[in-house]
């Protein structure tokens, strides 16, 4: 999971503290049908995989090196649970929630020993994860697995989250609030007063749906973000984790009820919680947005604009915390905590950070979530970057060199066909890259990994790099639609070499980076994903460069 949404989120965590005064790309591939590609249903630039294929010929454990994307779905839904907790942990300092949670406890422990309140209290947390759980579930019955998959890179759905994401931030922000029809509050607190297990659950769900105006737009960008994982129980893992860090507090307190006489009072302070949500909703969205701006070639949303945007969100979220920007809804604040303070000094600060990236700057620590740094009309760190360094001569316009540009200035083709054939006639061996206008982990390793100096090096010198961009959606011209063994048309940029990947190296994750003989289309090397280790990642090419010379 991509670290900026878990940053975010812990540090909305922390704000809500110092507001009181106290002290952040893979799918799977299994339903897939891997068959013989017939050379005359294909197009020529993708060479047919049969069993004499010295491709699939590689050693087993080479397979299964190659076969990565369940590894990679583990780590993100790690990253989707806990950006969930984190997220809930938010959600408890809503005004929805943190007032009701020492009624709710009181409820538990008046006239009860201590551990019968304890169990009713567990009971009711359980039924609080069972609610969110099944509605995580619901997301994946709603739009099926293959459907999950093609979110993060689908121009109309990304459109929709960003547009989603800017009316939670409204919603936050104090523009109106997001709430469910009374009817079924109502008809969910006449029944909570049942009692045994049937009490305790209609408890449960009064409270999620009480609570929706807060918990709304945080359950919605947890569930857009996990979604767009493409893993098939995201939304599932992400609701688990954002209603574990619900139902926790209800139990601990119901076990030490006195512990709540520490907890702060409610207050203005809530509000605020909201209002800095309300800026981190609209940092997000942008995202969103550019996605889409990439993969449909406007161009109207490059990297200054983005930044310009950001700069400006985190600004007004600095000057808020200092308590010069105010809401209608929002409480006089006589007088700026300490831990506000020095939340609001790190909010400004990293708003400072932002400004060079408008010359260039790379911002490696967010450079993940930034549009890619060729978009950038005026880069003064590429031009310092190349100065001194020895790179191929371009040999000329490449194929759809009009659609995309290659990080850093490096030479590099964006059709495999040709590629392959520059490399042969340059007899040196291919870097494949396969990537995406959605990939954050591919726009870290490109402004993190591949500026260092000997593997920007090799990539230039020593490899003949191709780019595929396997989310483009960009139309192919007649000749070059692919009609699949399966009957399925293959009609854009994207969805031709996503096919190749799954095709030909069995995964379908980003980024990919194999190295081939550019004669023989033998693998050099195991290919691999993203590796921030610039150490690794040097090894990974030399092996490639060794094996090709031997």
């Amino acid at each position: 999971m991509t670290s900026l949404k878990k940053f975010a989120f812990a540090l909305l965590f922390l704000c809500a503290i110092a507001l009181n005064g106290y002290s952040q790309d893979s799918t799977s591939i299994d339903d897939l049908t891997f068959t013989e590609i017939k050379p005359e249903t294909v197009d020529s630039s993708i060479k047919p995989v049969d069993s004499g294929s010295k491709i699939t010929a590689v050693p087993p454990e080479t397979i299964q090196k190659i076969n990565v994307p369940h590894k990679e779905e583990g780590k993100t839904l790690w990253g989707v649970f806990i950006a969930g907790f984190v997220g809930g942990l938010a959600a408890l300092l809503m005004p929805c929630i943190f007032p009701m949670l020492p009624l709710t406890v009181s409820f538990f422990t008046k006239g009860s020993e201590k551990g019968r309140a304890f169990r009713r209290a567990a009971i009711y947390g359980f039924f609080i994860i069972l609610i969110y759980v099944v509605l995580g579930l619901l997301v994946t019955i709603v739009f099926g697995a293959d459907a999950l998959n093609s979110l993060s890179t689908n121009g109309i759905f990304n459109f929709f989250f960003f547009l989603l994401l800017v009316v939670f931030a409204a919603s936050f922000l104090g523009a109106f609030e997001i709430t469910l029809p009374s009817s079924w509050v109502n008809k969910m607190d006449a029944n909570s007063d049942k009692g045994g297990l049937a009490g305790l659950f209609f408890m449960a769900g009064t409270l999620a749906l009480v609570s929706f105006s807060c918990t709304g737009p945080i359950i919605g960008t947890l569930l857009v973000q996990a979604a767009t994982t493409g893993a098939l129980l995201g939304p599932a893992i992400g609701m688990f984790g954002f209603s574990l860090a619900l139902a926790i507090p209800f139990a601990l307190f119901a076990l030490f009820p006195s512990a709540m006489n520490k907890l702060p009072k409610s207050g203005g302070w809530l509000n605020s919680v909201k209002v800095v949500l309300g800026f981190l909703e609209l940092a997000f969205a942008l995202k969103f947005l550019s996605n889409v701006d990439l993969a449909y070639h406007w161009e109207w949303f490059d990297r200054e604009i983005f930044l310009c945007l950001w700069i400006v969100i985190f600004g007004m979220m600095g000057i808020y915390l200092l308590g010069k920007l105010k809401f209608s809804h929002d409480s006089q604040v006589p007088f700026i905590s300490v831990p506000r303070l020095f939340l609001a000094t790190i909010v400004l600060a990293f708003t400072v950070y932002l400004i060079p990236g408008l010359w260039g700057a790379p911002l490696r620590s967010v450079s993940a979530f930034l549009p890619p740094q060729e978009t950038q009309d005026f880069d003064l760190y590429t031009a310092g970057l190349l100065n001194g360094q020895a790179t191929v001569t371009n040999d000329g316009p490449h194929k759809y060199a009009d659609k995309f540009h290659a990080p850093l200035k490096l030479n590099a083709y964006f059709d495999y066909n040709e590629g392959l054939a520059a490399a042969k006639k340059l007899n040196k061996p291919v870097l494949i890259d396969f990537t995406g206008h959605a990939c954050v982990n591919c726009r870290k390793m490109e402004a993190n990994v591949w500026p260092d100096k000997d593997i920007y090096k090799m990539i230039s010198n020593d490899y003949v790099l191709i780019q595929l961009y396997v989310d483009d959606k960009t139309e192919l011209t007649p000749e070059d639609i692919v009609i699949t063994p399966e009957g399925k048309t293959l009609n854009t940029i994207g969805k031709k070499w996503s096919d190749l990947q799954t095709r030909k190296f069995k995964s379908n994750s980003q980024p990919f980076y194999v190295l081939l003989d550019s004669k023989t289309e033998d693998l050099l090397a195991a290919p691999q994903g993203a590796d921030y280790d610039i150490s690794n990642y040097k090894h990974f090419l030399e092996s490639g460069l060794k094996a090709f010379h031997k």
